[in-house]
């Protein structure tokens, strides 16, 4: 699956949030799970699949990253609440 998105993996409910943006969302999402990202995600444990926002070009996915990661923690959190509420991982309905 190629389809640039925007998603947030989270450490828990209302835990630690990582904004990424990728072309392959269920690999992408599989390395955070499994720890194979070094950097932030790891060192927090960001492994929930929480929030994702697919869009047409890879130039639209990055420009809505930088909007999201310049909105406060609430913006954020209202993101996730509006698509996800029971704050699921949402890895499982990728595959």
């Amino acid at each position: 699956m190629k389809q640039p998105c925007v998603y947030i993996m989270a450490s828990k409910r209302h835990g630690t949030l990582y904004t990424g943006v990728t072309s392959n969302l269920p690999k992408r999402a599989f390395e955070h799970r499994e720890g194979l990202v070094k950097g932030f995600s790891k060192k927090y444990d960001c492994k929930m699949l929480v929030w994702y926002e697919l869009h047409e070009t890879m130039i639209d996915a990055i420009t809505r990253e930088k909007q999201i990661k310049a909105g406060s923690r609430a913006k954020k959190l209202a993101l996730i609440e509006a698509l996800n509420p029971k704050w699921n991982d949402l890895f499982e309905t990728l595959i």
